[in-house]
């Protein structure tokens, strides 16, 4: 049994208006042990009429979470994540956030490519389907090069949720297609001792799949990956622990035996069965 949700969000992110009580009440109806929350912060995150920002006060944001670790403490262990959204040209920003605080556990993740979010028609407008999802994983290869302060990325194909013109197919794409580039994603991300994210709202949006895709999580562990945690990326009370039993089931059958929580930055192995 899964006994941690590693990907969490509350009205902390922009894009949530679930307070992070409500969260916690679910965590304990589901039997969780452990909960990250992980909210966004996506600095300079481009200006776009929904507003939002996907940045928040880290001194409220802290101080919320140590006043709820200990209001729960006897129930559920709260730990205090981040999902930071990484662009190159940040570089200097990401590392001095990173440092402000002792976080046990932070997501680095891809949501702008070039000044732009794939959510965005925009994103597409110049560029195939092939080069839009080319770009996008090289945007993760670029920022390993310049950001070292994560544990896992997360959502290794998260622009697959805003292909265009699928039709009635719903947001797919051949792993075959793409396998060189993703042979290198994953060998960037090893090189760096980081560890990759297992996100189950890809089966929310209907994918069929986690992000990232099977392949990818039976390439990564044939590389000698080992290090991964799972999240439902739940923005809202009733999506946390999305179809965990799933990805359990799931991850068991390609070989893997064990997941990672972390406390303080340093990863426990724990039982996927």
């Amino acid at each position: 049994m899964i006994i941690a949700d590693y990907h969490v969000h509350s009205n902390f992110s922009s894009d949530s208006t679930a307070p992070m009580e409500d969260m916690i009440d679910k965590a304990l109806a589901l039997g969780l042990k452990k909960l990250c929350f992980t909210d966004h912060m996506d600095i300079d995150y481009p200006v776009v009429q929904n507003g939002y920002t996907f940045t928040f006060s880290l001194e409220e944001y802290i101080q919320k979470l140590l006043d709820l670790k200990e209001l729960y403490l006897s129930k559920i262990e709260l730990m205090i994540g981040v999902e930071l959204g990484l662009q190159p040209h940040l570089k200097d920003q990401l590392n001095a956030f990173a440092k402000s605080y002792p976080f046990d556990f932070i997501i680095g993740s891809t949501h702008v490519v070039d000044h732009i979010d794939p959510y965005f028609p925009e994103y597409w407008t110049n560029r195939s389907e092939r080069q839009g999802i080319l770009d996008y994983f090289q945007s993760i290869i670029d920022n390993c090069s310049i950001f070292n302060d994560f544990h896992v990325y997360g959502h290794l194909d998260y622009i697959i949720r805003y292909i265009p013109g699928q039709g009635d197919i719903k947001h797919t794409y051949a792993y075959t297609d793409y396998s060189d580039i993703l042979n290198e994603v994953l060998k960037t991300i090893l090189s760096k001792g980081k560890g990759i994210e297992v996100n189950t709202s890809g089966f929310k949006y209907g994918l069929n799949h986690t992000h990232p895709k099977v392949e990818i999580l039976k390439r990564y562990l044939e590389l000698g990956g080992e290090l991964i945690t799972i999240g439902s990326d739940a923005h809202k009370p009733e999506h946390l622990c999305y179809d965990f039993q799933k990805a359990a089931e799931l991850l068991t059958s390609l070989g893997y035996r064990y997941y990672a929580t972390f406390t303080q930055g340093k990863p426990t192995m724990e039982k996927l069965v």
